[in-house]
């Protein structure tokens, strides 16, 4: 059997406003062929399915024609779980129809941990694989909150949370194989999914990840998930690698970079090949779609690193960071004539000398939508002159006030009310 492993498509995103569409949809259907061609016979989709818990009727499209695509191949199931941006009740309301086409959807957590475990068949009929899908676990899935708690109760408490309800999920798993065992003598291999954050996670600027976590809030280490997974496929960061050295726990991170601190990166799906209960792991690249360069440095460097680029007949998409000393307030018109008559598109100019600014609206060189909450605050932080001495508390505080506003949905706690 094989099974390929991916995450965090995030459908949907922009880049400083600019849609990405072509991407996504290039992205899909590379994987299709992928598929076709590794004669892939399961499919792992371990959660930020999309960017908005609330998509555009062009994002869903682009899933369901995938879903179904998918489905009239040579993949025989398909397991996706909810994320921290997607919304568990809007995954969770085509499961009934999308399940008639193989593809089993988790959402949302539920109180019977059955819910989260699916059984794939083969084509007589007979388990061959056991999926553990659990989903993102919000705060109020897994933890109850205590008057005066500190950030060190509530940790332990998140972490605790976490195990517990993989503990649980595992424990039906295990009867299941138990059970497959001794009807059949096959041992029918475990695999796990989930979207969290690990302890020792990379992260990269830009990806959304690293200024929502202060501390160790919420890092669980791989002691947590059981011992009887013979594969974790996991979501959420955006760099792919491996859990605390594990060959079997992994990220296979984001398929397109989500930013300019992507850029650089290779981007992967992960294809394991299960046969005779031993795994094979393949780390498969995907292509680039759509270039993104980031220059940086003085005028002259800026202007020579465009003019090589246009030389190239490039068409990449620009992240422009200018550090000269002198300053240029006719920045943008001066690269906007270098990159006239070329297939570059600049979406960001940002120049250091105003880095320390307090945002001022009539600012031409830092908007509000290129800077993220942390940025924000740490220009208020700037502007009312708070000592260095009290900043870490204040930090710690604030980014657990974006914890907390990540795990809320008020639009689905209306609902389920």
């Amino acid at each position: 059997m094989k099974i390929l492993h991916t995450a965090d498509w995030h459908l949907g995103r922009t880049l400083y406003g600019r849609k990405r569409n072509h991407e996504f949809e290039e992205f899909l259907f590379w994987l299709i062929e992928t598929i076709e061609s590794e004669t892939i016979d399961c499919l792992l989709v371990a959660g930020d399915i999309f960017d908005t818990r609330t998509p555009s009727n062009f994002s869903q499209t682009q899933y369901y024609q995938f879903l179904s695509q998918v489905s009239n191949s040579c993949c025989r199931h398909i397991v996706v779980i909810a994320g921290n941006h997607d919304s568990p009740s809007f995954l969770d309301a085509s499961k009934q129809i999308l399940k008639s086409l193989n593809v089993h959807v988790v959402g949302g957590v539920t109180d019977d941990p059955v819910a989260e475990v699916v059984v794939l068949n083969d084509v007589d009929s007979e388990p061959e694989l056991i999926v553990c899908a659990v989903p993102y676990l919000r705060d109020k899935d897994i933890r109850k909150v205590a008057p005066g708690e500190t950030i060190d109760d509530k940790n332990k408490k998140l972490i605790d949370g976490v195990r517990d309800h993989y503990f649980r999920v595992g424990r039906v798993a295990e009867r299941m194989q138990a059970e497959f065992l001794e009807s059949s003598g096959k041992r029918v291999s475990i695999f796990g999914m989930g979207h969290l954050f690990t302890a020792g996670g990379q992260t990269v600027e830009g990806d959304g990840v690293r200024d929502l976590y202060v501390g160790d809030l919420a890092h669980v280490g791989p002691e947590v998930f059981p011992s009887s997974m013979d594969y974790l496929a996991l979501g959420h960061l955006h760099v792919p690698q491996k859990v605390g050295g594990f060959d079997h726990i992994r990220y296979s991170g984001s398929p397109i970079p989500m930013g300019y601190g992507e850029a650089s990166q290779t981007k992967q799906v992960v294809i394991i090949e299960l046969l005779d209960e031993k795994l094979s792991i393949l780390e498969t690249v995907v292509p680039c779609f759509q270039l993104l360069v980031r220059i940086e440095g003085a005028l002259d460097e800026i202007l020579s690193s465009i003019a090589k680029l246009k030389l190239e007949n490039s068409e990449a998409w620009l992240e422009i960071e200018y550090t000269g000393r002198e300053v240029i307030p006719d920045l943008r018109i001066m690269i906007d004539e270098q990159i006239e008559n070329s297939n570059l598109e600049v979406r960001r100019i940002k120049n250091r000398r105003f880095k320390d600014r307090i945002i001022d609206a009539n600012a031409e060189d830092e908007t509000l939508d290129e800077l993220t909450p942390l940025d924000v605050f740490e220009k208020c932080l700037d502007s009312f002159e708070i000592p260095s001495e009290e900043r870490s508390e204040l930090k710690t505080t604030f980014q657990e006030v974006l914890y907390e506003i990540e795990q809320g949905d008020d639009l689905e706690r209306g609902a389920e009310q």
